[in-house]
């Protein structure tokens, strides 16, 4: 299917020159001709609908994050803000914390100041888009899935959870905790998913339903959630011997407190799905799988812009792989 991209590479221009060509705007003669040209060397036609609500939007698209302080969520925002500035459009951010409430807020506005489009990491399953999508202007899903028909762009989260347990596993640990964020969000879940799925792979008694109720917990995305989760994990009975962490805010809360227990790897083995942001371990002590938050942005605003464009083709969902970066410690 061929974008607005492919028009603008063939006719030497930007984006952002496609978009004005077709949505009337002034554009030189000579760049009009050349756009044109373009698209029917190509066979590309704009979306008149795409096309009308262009007319009445700004040249700025929002971006509604849930935690703006995640440094996750904040190397995203530098992808899309990249790709929209290069392209001419201006990016609001908006910080949800997670609110429901918040997040449809931050949404009305969008529809009132005739943003472009959305990009969008929902807060919960009860996120509604229904009003935004009404209006016809695009909305790309980043992340996180939406029960929407709409573009998106996530993490296999899944595989991201079974990679960390099985660094653990092949560093000689059995006793395999997971901490996550809140269950109801799919990428807690999935990543818990890999995680069981890994233990099960593996045959280790951890991988009982009645073990996985004991060492599996759901808090928030945040430090002091992970926290909490790690105490009630070293309290335990029977400990565990490592944890994944879901996320690297997860990961920095849990490692504070094995530091202040003195239990640091490979005492205690660490997994954390994510980049850790900051901690006072040694880099090479923790396994890392690397999320390409940015890269999620760059492909997110790319997709926006298309739709901005008239793309008309059917929804898309783009899953990216992370990168595994093993812990050299292994347990003695």
């Amino acid at each position: 299917m061929t974008t607005i991209y492919d028009v603008a590479e063939r006719a030497g221009v930007s984006p952002a020159t496609v978009s004005r060509v077709f949505n009337g705007t002034s554009v030189s003669a000579e760049k009009v001709a050349a756009v044109r040209k373009a698209a029917a060397e190509l066979n590309f036609t704009p979306n008149r609908t795409a096309r009308s609500l262009r007319t009445q939007s700004s040249e700025v698209i929002a971006l509604v994050i849930p935690d703006i302080e995640n440094p996750y969520f904040t190397e995203m925002a530098r992808g899309v803000e990249d790709v929209a500035s290069e392209a001419g459009y201006s990016v609001v951010l908006c910080n949800s914390d997670s609110q429901t409430e918040k997040e449809a807020t931050y949404l009305q506005i969008a529809i009132a100041e005739h943003m472009s489009g959305v990009i969008i990491a929902t807060a919960s399953e009860a996120t509604s888009l229904d009003a935004i999508l009404s209006t016809g202007r695009p909305v790309v899903a980043v992340d996180r899935a939406t029960r929407y028909d709409i573009d998106g762009v996530v993490i296999a989260n899944r595989a991201a959870g079974v990679a960390a347990t099985e660094s653990l596993i092949e560093a000689g640990y059995r006793r395999i905790a997971y901490i996550g964020g809140p269950e109801d969000i799919d990428t807690a879940a999935d990543r818990a998913a890999g995680w069981r799925s890994a233990l099960a792979a593996a045959e280790l008694p951890a991988a009982s339903p009645a073990e996985l109720g004991a060492l599996q917990r759901f808090a928030t995305f945040r430090v002091d959630g992970a926290r909490a989760a790690m105490e009630e994990l070293l309290d335990l009975p029977e400990p565990p011997d490592a944890v994944v962490a879901g996320n690297n805010l997860i990961g920095v809360g849990a490692i504070q407190v094995l530091t202040e227990r003195g239990l640091t790897p490979p005492q205690i083995g660490v997994a954390v799905v994510g980049s850790l942001p900051f901690t006072t371990l040694s880099p090479t002590a923790v396994t890392m799988v690397r999320l390409p938050a940015r890269h999620m942005g760059v492909t997110a605003a790319r997709m926006l812009l298309e739709r901005i464009g008239g793309d008309a083709q059917p929804a898309r969902t783009v899953v990216l792989r992370g990168e595994v970066q093993h812990a050299r410690a292994v347990r003695a």
